[in-house]
Parts: C-alpha cells; sequence; structure tokens
C-alpha cells in the first residue's frame, strides 16, 4: 500500500463484496413481492389519509422533530479492524487521510435515508401548509448541509471523547437540528440559520479538542465490530453466516412459559428446544421481530389482499428460518448423552415451531380485529406454517 488512501479503497472493496454477497440472499424473490406489496400499500394509505387531513395538523413539528432524530444518528463508518491498533501507530499522524475518505463514506451511505423521509414528507407539507416548491427544496437543501455536519460532529465527539456518553451529544444535536428544520419550515430562514450556526460552533469545539489527542483505535474498532455484528445477525436471517456466533440471554422473565412443557421423560427434547428458543437471541429476536412486523402491517394496512399477502410471507420466513436454526444447532448438547430416539429432537423442533406459529397467529389477529375479515389472516398464518413445516427439509 503506497498511502493511507491505498488503505482505505482496498477495505471498502473488501465491505462492498461483504455486504453484497449477503445481500443476494436478503432480497430474493417473494420479500420483493412483499416489499413491492408493503410500498404500494402503504402509498395508498398515506394518500388516502392526506385526503381526510385537517388544516391544523402539525406537520412542521412531527417532520422536524423525525427529521432532526434522523439526522443526530450519525454513526462513522471506519472499517478499522483490531491489528490496526498496533500496526498503523506509526502512521497516526497521517490518519486524516483515512479518515476523509471514512467520513465522505459516512455521509453518502446515510444521506439519502433522511433525504427520503424528508421527499415522502412532501406531499404532507403541500397539503397542510402554504410552503412554495422553492421553500421546501431550500429546507431539503438545509437538511443536507446538516447531515454533513452531523456526520463531522459525531465523529469528533467520539474522537475526543472516546464515545463516552454520545447520548448527550446526540440529544444537543438533536435538538439544534430539530429547531433549524422547524424554522425552515416556518420560513425563519435566519433563526434556522442561526440555529445550524449554533451547531457548527458545537461542532467545532470538539474538533479542536480532537487536536493533539492519540487516535481512539480501540473505541473506532469496538464500533465498527458492532455495526458489522448487525448486519451479520440481519443477513443470517435469510441465511447462514458461518462466523457469526448467536449470543445466550437467560430472560428469567419468561420462565413461567416452561410450565407448558409437562415434565416427564418424553419431553426431554422438547424442553431443551423450548429453552433454546427462549434463550438464543438470534430464535427469539428473529421470531419476535418478524411477528410484530406483521402484526403492524396487519393493524394499520385495511387493505384484506395485501395483508393476507405480507401475513403469509412472513409466517413462511419465520416457520422456514426457525425450524432450520432449532434443527442446525451443531454444538455438544447434554441430551447426546442420553439414549434418547433419534427423531425426538426433530419431533420436538416441530412442536415448538408450531408453538411458536400459533402464537404468532393470535397475535396478528388481535392486532388486526378491526380490520375486515381479520379472522382470514389467522387462518393464513397458520395454514402457510403448517404446510411450510411439513414440506421444508428437516
Amino acid at each position: 500500500m503506497k498511502n493511507l488512501r491505498d488503505v482505505w479503497s482496498s477495505r471498502f472493496m473488501h465491505f462492498i463484496g461483504e455486504v453484497q454477497k449477503y445481500m443476494q440472499f436478503i432480497f430474493t424473490g417473494h420479500i420483493a413481492i412483499v416489499l413491492v406489496f408493503l410500498i404500494g400499500a402503504g402509498g395508498y394509505q398515506y394518500s388516502e389519509w392526506l385526503k381526510i387531513l385537517q388544516p391544523d395538523f402539525p406537520a412542521e413539528v412531527l417532520i422536524a422533530v423525525i427529521v432532526g432524530i434522523l439526522l443526530a444518528f450519525s454513526r462513522p463508518t471506519s472499517l478499522l479492524r483490531e491489528p490496526d491498533q498496533v500496526y498503523l501507530l506509526p502512521l497516526e499522524s497521517k490518519m486524516s487521510q483515512y479518515f476523509k475518505k471514512a467520513l465522505a463514506w459516512t455521509f453518502w451511505s446515510q444521506v439519502w435515508i433522511v433525504a427520503i423521509v424528508y421527499i415522502v414528507c412532501i406531499p404532507l407539507l403541500k397539503a397542510v401548509t402554504e410552503l412554495t416548491t422553492f421553500e421546501i427544496w431550500a429546507v431539503f437543501l438545509l437538511i443536507i448541509i446538516l447531515k454533513y455536519l452531523s456526520v463531522q460532529g459525531e465523529f469528533s465527539y467520539r474522537y475526543s471523547e472516546r464515545g463516552q456518553m454520545i447520548w448527550v451529544d446526540r440529544l444537543i444535536r438533536a435538538v439544534i437540528f430539530v429547531v433549524a428544520v422547524y424554522m425552515g419550515l416556518h420560513t425563519q430562514l435566519i433563526l434556522a440559520l442561526l440555529a445550524a450556526i449554533i451547531g457548527f460552533v458545537y461542532i467545532l469545539v470538539f474538533r479542536k479538542k480532537c487536536a493533539g489527542e492519540p487516535v481512539p483505535y480501540e473505541h473506532f474498532v469496538k464500533l465498527e465490530q458492532n455495526r458489522m455484528m448487525s448486519f451479520y445477525r440481519f443477513a443470517n436471517y435469510f441465511t447462514d453466516v458461518p462466523h457469526l456466533h448467536g449470543s445466550i440471554r437467560r430472560r428469567g422473565w419468561l420462565n413461567w412459559l416452561y410450565k407448558f412443557v409437562p415434565y416427564n421423560k418424553d419431553n426431554a427434547q422438547k424442553y431443551l428446544v423450548f429453552r433454546t428458543f427462549i434463550r438464543t437471541d438470534d430464535h427469539f429476536y428473529l421470531w419476535l421481530r418478524l411477528t410484530v412486523i406483521s402484526a403492524v402491517i396487519v393493524a394499520f394496512v385495511d387493505i384484506p389482499v395485501v395483508t393476507w399477502i405480507v401475513a403469509g410471507a412472513l409466517s413462511f420466513a419465520t416457520t422456514i428460518q426457525l425450524k432450520q436454526a432449532l434443527l442446525s444447532s451443531g454444538e455438544f448438547r447434554m441430551d447426546m448423552l442420553y439414549p434418547l430416539p433419534e427423531e425426538a429432537r426433530k419431533t420436538a423442533v416441530k412442536q415448538i415451531v408450531r408453538l411458536a406459529m400459533i402464537t404468532q397467529a393470535i397475535i396478528v389477529g388481535l392486532c388486526g380485529v378491526i380490520q375486515p375479515m381479520f379472522y382470514v389472516t389467522m387462518v393464513i398464518v397458520l395454514v402457510v406454517s403448517e404446510l411450510t413445516a411439513r414440506v421444508s427439509k428437516s
């Protein structure tokens, strides 16, 4: 490597390759279909809601708060690795070259999120405010500038303070950005610029504190590891990630659930699988997240066909992933020391998955009880999950 820019380029290409490798498993055909239906249904619901919206709806406050919070979350992407704490020490005085590239990628990889949210809110602004097209896009430009400042600000704060009390820094920046966006939406451009200048001065304070401070390699490496681990956990819901090791939590507050498995020699595997499902983060949160997503969609989308398709697709995804996860446990288990039938674990997994999906169907059904023909959604969840459990490979 000739310089640190080449180091960044090499790291960046490896990162993009790693993301693309797993993205092809995440955005498969059935997920794409679900997303199309979700976007279509969401757009329809949004347009219908705008038609009945009252003129006094506080759109400016709502948009300012949402955008301000999104702006404040600007975690830097450094792509630093653990060995860098040793091997990059001699180049510490030149690390600014590396971090310039890192912050440029951080900005462009995050700005589109807040940009899309604001663009989606433009019809709301046109419905309840008298803002002109020029004023709306002027605020959009302000938001882009604020995002750039936020990325620089969070990096400087983490650099100077080693990431301590980052929530305080984010809260302060969020308040400043909310005020700036709110004033911009009220065409108080002078006050909006004043708030932006206050944010710039606040960020400049920590930027100056970075001068002479050693690079907090340990903090940035840990931050990067946590970021990639979050991505791998998400990807693991769609395909197997070999180097991912799920964490285990006791969850004592759910101990009462074990009473549903009677104390019996024949239920040994069922009890073990049930505890594995409850205590393993990957398994438990997989079921919980997909259940919550399905329940929220059923509760707020009043288009029956859309809710049926989404609920069926998510029940299929939950069943097949949960079944494969519980069956593919390769670690040593205490039941391997006992003369239990070979098919006992497969049977237990099917029973636990069926119980989990019945619970999902009940939750989804209760959340959609105010929607027309909500009981059909429950039936679809049960039927799809049962067929998936029977047809999928054991």
